[in-house]
């Protein structure tokens, strides 16, 4: 059976069921240690956001079209989302009362530029005044510039097809950087742009096939058959996006540099811990296909962001099924608390640049699992850390139970639940257990 994990949520929902309950056995242990583990004092302790998820009526973005098409590979459209466009200081507060010192969330491209060339001063200084926000309470702001959402006029341009994409989002970058950079802490320019390339490895052919229905919708809905949006996105199109999301995440680069040339600039990838059963040829096949033009493009860069949600074990034939008596997350992934410091080391070992963990998390309708995940990634984190692997910091995806993209409000990977009528906020006990730890900075 094929395994899903948050990576895989951007397929077709009706055509990738929900495996059943998750196994009730112990998590893999953390490695034995005879004293806490501290971490250095630089490293950063945060949480991970986007804008389409949290903020909620992103009306002029391309997901919002898709959402809204007939037919729709969507479960259900985003609506307020979370009502973060209004509610930041709320969210701010909670990640300061976590004692984290890192917020990692991102702008939103169709806010800030709804139309070609025409630039929101009122969004610029909405976002600017998040960045303040943040550093008014200690936290330092990490700032995702496009996080997989984009305007609606881009992808009726061809979207990451386009050819001129590259400068079209060098000016954004360079028009936002402007407004935005003097106060944020780090910059990433595009969010797993390497996912669909992963997706279209690890599902069934038919798991996507459902788009194509929807790339017709949207043709018809728009007037044109350029639309490209990533959830939609066919095999051709992903193929042909791979060199115009490469140049444009060089051209993000250069521009943000351009305005402040000590801010660091980073990518964040899509990656399993991939694990050989057997001879390794099947697994370097997948890492070359899924990773390897995006670890050389980011030796460039200051560092490279590892989004990091479960382990993937690969034979002969391809992935093989978790191990038997594994726990399983709500999708029926391994939960497998090594996995993250084995794609944070293989990633190291091929960029050759920092690392920041700016994704990492579990989709649970059982608290406990997560809060069991936390020390136990960390622990094997920072075990890798030792080893000489330079780790900047850890951003925990997510602060909030938001809108997972295709599957709707179902997934749970917040630290803290939504009330989906009154916007609530309430922490879990996993909330607490991170806090516990960012808190001592150990362990």
């Amino acid at each position: 059976m094929t395994t899903i994990d948050r990576r895989a949520m951007i397929a077709n929902a009706a055509m990738i069921p929900l495996a059943g309950a998750a196994a009730t056995v112990g998590l893999t242990p953390a490695p034995a240690a005879a004293a806490p583990r501290v971490f250095p004092p630089s490293f950063l302790w945060g949480v991970a956001t986007s804008g389409h998820q949290t903020e909620g009526n992103n009306t002029n973005s391309d997901v919002w079209a898709v959402e809204h098409l007939t037919p729709s590979n969507f479960k259900e459209p985003s609506g307020d989302a979370c009502d973060s466009f209004e509610r930041w200081p709320v969210d701010l507060d909670i990640v300061r009362g976590l004692h984290l010192d890192s917020y990692r969330f991102s702008l939103e491209w169709a806010r800030i530029e709804p139309e070609p060339g025409q630039v929101s001063i009122a969004m610029l200084d909405h976002y600017k005044a998040m960045i303040d926000g943040c550093r008014s309470r200690g936290i330092k702001p990490i700032v995702t510039f496009s996080h997989f959402s984009c305007p609606r006029w881009f992808a009726l341009a061809g979207g990451w097809t386009n050819p001129e994409a590259p400068q079209l989002f060098a000016r954004f970058c360079d028009r936002a950087a402007r407004h935005l950079a003097g106060a944020i802490h780090a910059a990433a320019t595009l969010n797993e742009p390497n996912l669909m390339r992963l997706l279209r490895y690890k599902l069934p052919a038919r798991a996507l096939a459902g788009s194509d229905a929807v790339r017709a919708a949207a043709a018809r809905a728009y007037g044109s058959d350029r639309f490209v949006a990533m959830m939609i996105e066919s095999a051709a199109q992903t193929e042909a996006a791979l060199p115009i999301m490469i140049a444009a995440h060089r051209a993000g680069r250069a521009a943000i540099k351009a305005v402040r040339s000590d801010l660091p600039v980073g990518v964040t990838l899509a990656i399993e811990d991939d694990q050989a059963v057997g001879a390794p040829e099947a697994r370097d096949r997948k890492r070359r296909l899924c990773y390897a033009d995006w670890l050389e493009a980011a030796r460039g860069d200051d560092f490279v962001g590892v989004q990091n949600y479960e382990r993937s074990r690969i034979g002969a034939e391809g992935r093989l099924p978790p191990p038997a008596g594994a726990m399983l997350n709500a999708s029926g992934a391994e939960i497998y608390p090594p996995s993250l410091a084995g794609a944070v080391h293989y990633a190291w070992d091929v960029a050759k640049v920092p690392v920041l963990v700016s994704e990492h998390g579990v989709n649970t309708q059982d608290d406990r699992q997560r809060a069991a995940l936390i020390p136990a990634a960390l622990a094997h984190l920072h075990d890798t850390m030792a080893q000489g692997v330079p780790v900047l910091g850890y951003c925990h995806w997510s602060l909030l139970d938001n809108f997972e993209w295709i599957f709707g409000y179902g997934p749970r990977y917040g630290l803290a639940s939504v009330d989906r009528t009154t916007f609530r906020r309430t922490l879990k006990p996993s909330a607490h257990v991170l806090a516990a730890i960012a808190r001592r900075r150990a362990v």
